[in-house]
């Protein structure tokens, strides 16, 4: 079985395989998201303690967390769950996922370090690597550099420099997301501000319409008494005329 061991603190990566029936016995029966002991990898991982993040099987089918089987299963997969992307509205489908209890038929399993030992592990512990992009959102910026509301976050972006195939140097920085700014502040306001206006129009325009309606249907009233009152004349002089 491959063991692939991440540590985030330092952002590395390390692959491990390992043959020992005896020590795969001392995975097996966990489940996704226990912690496991490093010792029982190895005396090289004495003191390191890993949570069992995830993993596939000999076929390649992943591990899915909440499937309580240390077998293959049909799920009925719909959007938002893992494993399955819906090419249409309201589409499901019913895939094949590996349960999340650890078994021998397990090719390759996930690690993650949630304590570290005394010993530095080579290629795992020793040296950090550093991030490639720096964070997007205003707010995790923030918590980065410990900004407060008031401070600038558009000065604390992190850009890197590097060589295009022109052999130019270029430097880049990612577009902030969810920057609010006057502009964004002004934007709000004049929706506010259309917002109201339509309510306040379409309260305009419904009074003028009742008031219309009631216009119409006054006139309609005054059309019929005149329409009666005819023909009562017209009845009462007929009469007269008869007699």
């Amino acid at each position: 079985m491959k063991i692939n061991i991440a540590c985030p603190a330092t952002g590395q990566q390390k692959l491990i395989e390992i043959e020992d029936e005896a020590k795969l016995q001392n995975l097996y029966g966990n489940r996704i998201a226990q912690e496991v002991e490093g010792s029982v990898l190895g005396s090289e991982f004495t003191g390191y303690t890993f949570r069992i993040s995830g993993g596939n099987d000999k076929q390649g089918f992943p591990m899915r967390q909440g499937i309580l089987t240390n077998t293959r299963v049909r799920i009925l997969c719909a959007k938002g769950q893992k494993t399955y992307r819906p090419r249409r509205a309201g589409e499901r489908k019913r895939k094949s996922v590996r349960g999340a209890i650890v078994g021998h038929d397990i090719a390759v399993l996930n690690l993650v370090v949630v304590r570290r030992g005394e010993a530095e592990v080579p290629g795992l512990t020793d040296e950090p690597v550093p991030r490639r992009l720096g964070p997007k959102r205003a707010n995790k910026i923030r918590a980065l550099f410990n900004l407060s509301r008031g401070d600038d976050v558009r000065k604390y972006v992190i850009t890197r420099t590097f060589t295009n195939k022109k052999g130019r140097e270029i430097k880049k920085s990612p577009k902030i997301q969810r920057l609010v700014t006057p502009l964004t502040l002004q934007r709000k306001r004049a929706h506010r501000a259309a917002k109201l206006r339509s309510v306040l129009k379409n309260q305009q325009e419904a009074l003028e319409y009742k008031k219309i309606l009631a216009q119409r249907l006054s006139e309609k009233r005054e059309v019929r008494k005149s329409m009666i009152s005819k023909r009562r004349s017209t009845r009462k002089s007929a009469k007269e005329t008869a007699e």
